[in-house]
């Protein structure tokens, strides 16, 4: 047998990119802490000091560079940029050893630790965890850190359910923790309460009116950039989400809803729009509102107007990017009327509203449809309003007073004054019946059918209410539109072109096409529907001609 000579391992260590021998271990101290106050910054200047201190004692370790992560969670490894940067270095093979505090430093996650440990070890490097007294080389050390780390994210979990807690707690007394930035506002942290910034208060204001009156997100974001408006954040730029978003935030009227988001679980930190998962809390006339209730919630009708009119199961888009946008329906198959550009691109452009059904699907799915310049519709409404205004003067004034005389003498207002007396009498029963079954001064069984014919009694006067309040509120929407077709009949003026403010006030909507007269089907029919209740039909014919049928005929 042949002669087997052992050759020794070299205690030092190698950089295998060069294949030099190394005399001293490399050591990669890393430190974290969750919090960026002063103390906690303390803490880290102790954690560098103790590390630099510990390298010089050993006379077999050299700092290699010291990694760190301050005010970020130990449960997610995505935000922890010096995490990320010694795991980098450590695939470069800048160091050899990593030593930290413990395992919870270097993280609570169970599937992190144990992911990093493991990918360290590929690279030959360990880990010195010094309160575990665990170094990732050794048998043992996997097992113990494993069991460790299990202990560590529970510990996490722990502490994130019980801030959760804490933060319902705060919720359901109406308190406001925090304050993420809203544009009109400005947090007073000291007494924790929302204040009117008036500067950015009057841009609130405008968008709300501009809305109201029918403009789109797009339009009204490109008159603020136009005006030169800041977001909150200091940006001349407006896009469509951030205008959305002030329309429906529930602060502008004054009233605060919390809960909006709630975390999926500590270790992802993932939060989620809650949509009924998580508990919300509502308080009402919280802090002093920038705009009223009324022109929020006309806002809201709109916006649920255009976000969710479903048309045979389908979303139907609501655009109001121009101002015929979303306001033009086809009188054959009921679809709404979108905007094209023939010729574009040339001198020859010109602009109609086309069935969107036809222009899309073909012919075949609305043959009698056809496209209208939108000029001819734009001198239409001209003739329409000024012929309104002067020869049928007679007939819109007595309609309006009709109207105005009906809705003052409304008693829906006193009706639902009634009603909610009866419903807060009625829950107080509900709430001393319980009481008295409590301290036993009724059976259960007298307890039972009281609280099943009161509890019928309060479904019903919320029944009503509701009812009630959905016609008290299209009263009040008929004013304002009978206000704001007022205004313009008042005046008295003809108007000499197309003006987009007058015709969003008091139109609702066109429908192009439909049957005349004769019975017969006319694509270049043109009927108007006021916000007030009347129509006026046009028989448009050529492009060119433009005749007004007698007004009379179609008030309705």
């Amino acid at each position: 047998m042949k002669e087997v000579k052992a050759i020794k391992p070299k205690k030092n260590k190698f950089d295998r990119a060069s294949g030099t021998e190394l005399s001293k271990i490399r050591v990669a101290p890393y430190c974290r802490v969750s919090t960026d106050s002063a103390e906690q910054m303390v803490s880290y200047d102790s954690q560098v000091a103790y590390y630099e201190q510990k390298i010089k004692e050993n006379p077999n370790w050299e700092l290699a560079k010291i990694y760190y992560d301050a005010g970020i969670s130990g449960t997610n490894i995505d935000k922890r940029l010096g995490f990320q940067e010694m795991i980098r270095d450590a695939m470069a093979g800048e160091f050899d050893l990593v030593i930290t505090k413990s395992i919870s430093r270097f993280g609570r996650n169970t599937k992190d630790v144990l992911e990093y440990t493991r990918l360290l070890k590929k690279y030959n490097i360990a880990v010195l965890f010094e309160k575990e007294n665990i170094n990732t080389f050794s048998m043992q050390g996997e097992i113990v850190m494993t069991v460790l780390t299990s202990i560590a994210q529970l510990e996490s979990e722990s502490i994130s359910a019980n801030v959760k807690m804490g933060l319902k707690m705060k919720m359901k007394r109406g308190e406001l923790d925090g304050f993420q930035g809203c544009l009109g506002y400005d947090y007073d942290k000291e007494t924790k309460e929302l204040v009117i910034n008036e500067e950015e208060a009057e841009v609130v204001r405008y968008i709300f009116d501009r809305y109201n009156q029918g403009m789109g997100a797009r339009v009204i974001g490109n008159e603020l950039k136009e005006k030169e408006y800041k977001t909150k954040r200091g940006s001349t730029n407006w896009p469509d989400s951030t205008i959305r978003g002030i329309l429906k935030n529930e602060k502008y009227m004054g009233d605060l809803l919390l809960g909006k988001t709630f975390t999926v679980d500590p270790i992802t930190k993932q939060r989620l729009d809650n949509m009924g998962e998580e508990e919300k809390y509502y308080i009402k006339d919280h802090h002093e509102p920038i705009v009223s209730k009324e022109t929020y919630e006309k806002a809201q009708t709109i916006r649920n107007k255009r976000n969710c009119n479903m048309e045979k199961g389908r979303l139907k888009r609501y655009s109001r990017q121009y101002t015929f946008s979303s306001k033009i329906e086809c009188g054959f198959c009921e679809t709404t009327v979108g905007r094209r550009a023939w010729n574009s691109g040339t001198k020859n452009k010109k602009v109609v509203w086309h069935c969107i059904k036809s222009s899309k699907h073909g012919k075949k799915y609305c043959p009698d449809s056809k496209g209208i310049h939108e000029a001819v519709i734009e001198e239409a409404f001209v003739k329409v309003f000024n012929e309104m205004c002067h020869h049928n003067r007679v007939i819109i004034e007595e309609f309006i007073s009709t109207i105005e005389s009906t809705l003052s003498v409304s008693t829906r207002k006193k009706e639902l004054t009634s009603l909610n007396k009866e419903l807060s009498k009625v829950e107080k029963k509900i709430k001393k019946l319980i009481d008295l079954h409590i301290d036993g001064a009724i059976d259960r069984e007298n307890y039972e059918n009281k609280f099943i014919e009161l509890n019928k009694e309060k479904e019903r006067l919320i029944k009503e209410t509701n009812e009630l309040s959905l016609t008290a509120n299209e009263e009040k929407e008929m004013k304002t539109r009978l206000k704001s077709f007022r205004m313009y009949f008042d005046d008295n003026k003809p108007l000499k072109k197309f003006d987009a403010d007058v015709f969003e006030s008091i139109v609702e909507k066109i429908i192009l096409g439909g049957i005349d007269d004769k019975g017969q089907k006319d694509p270049h029919l043109l009927t108007l529907v006021f916000k007030i209740g009347p129509k006026s039909t046009i028989s448009m014919g050529k492009d060119d001609e433009v005749n007004t049928r007698p007004m009379c005929k179609n008030l309705k």
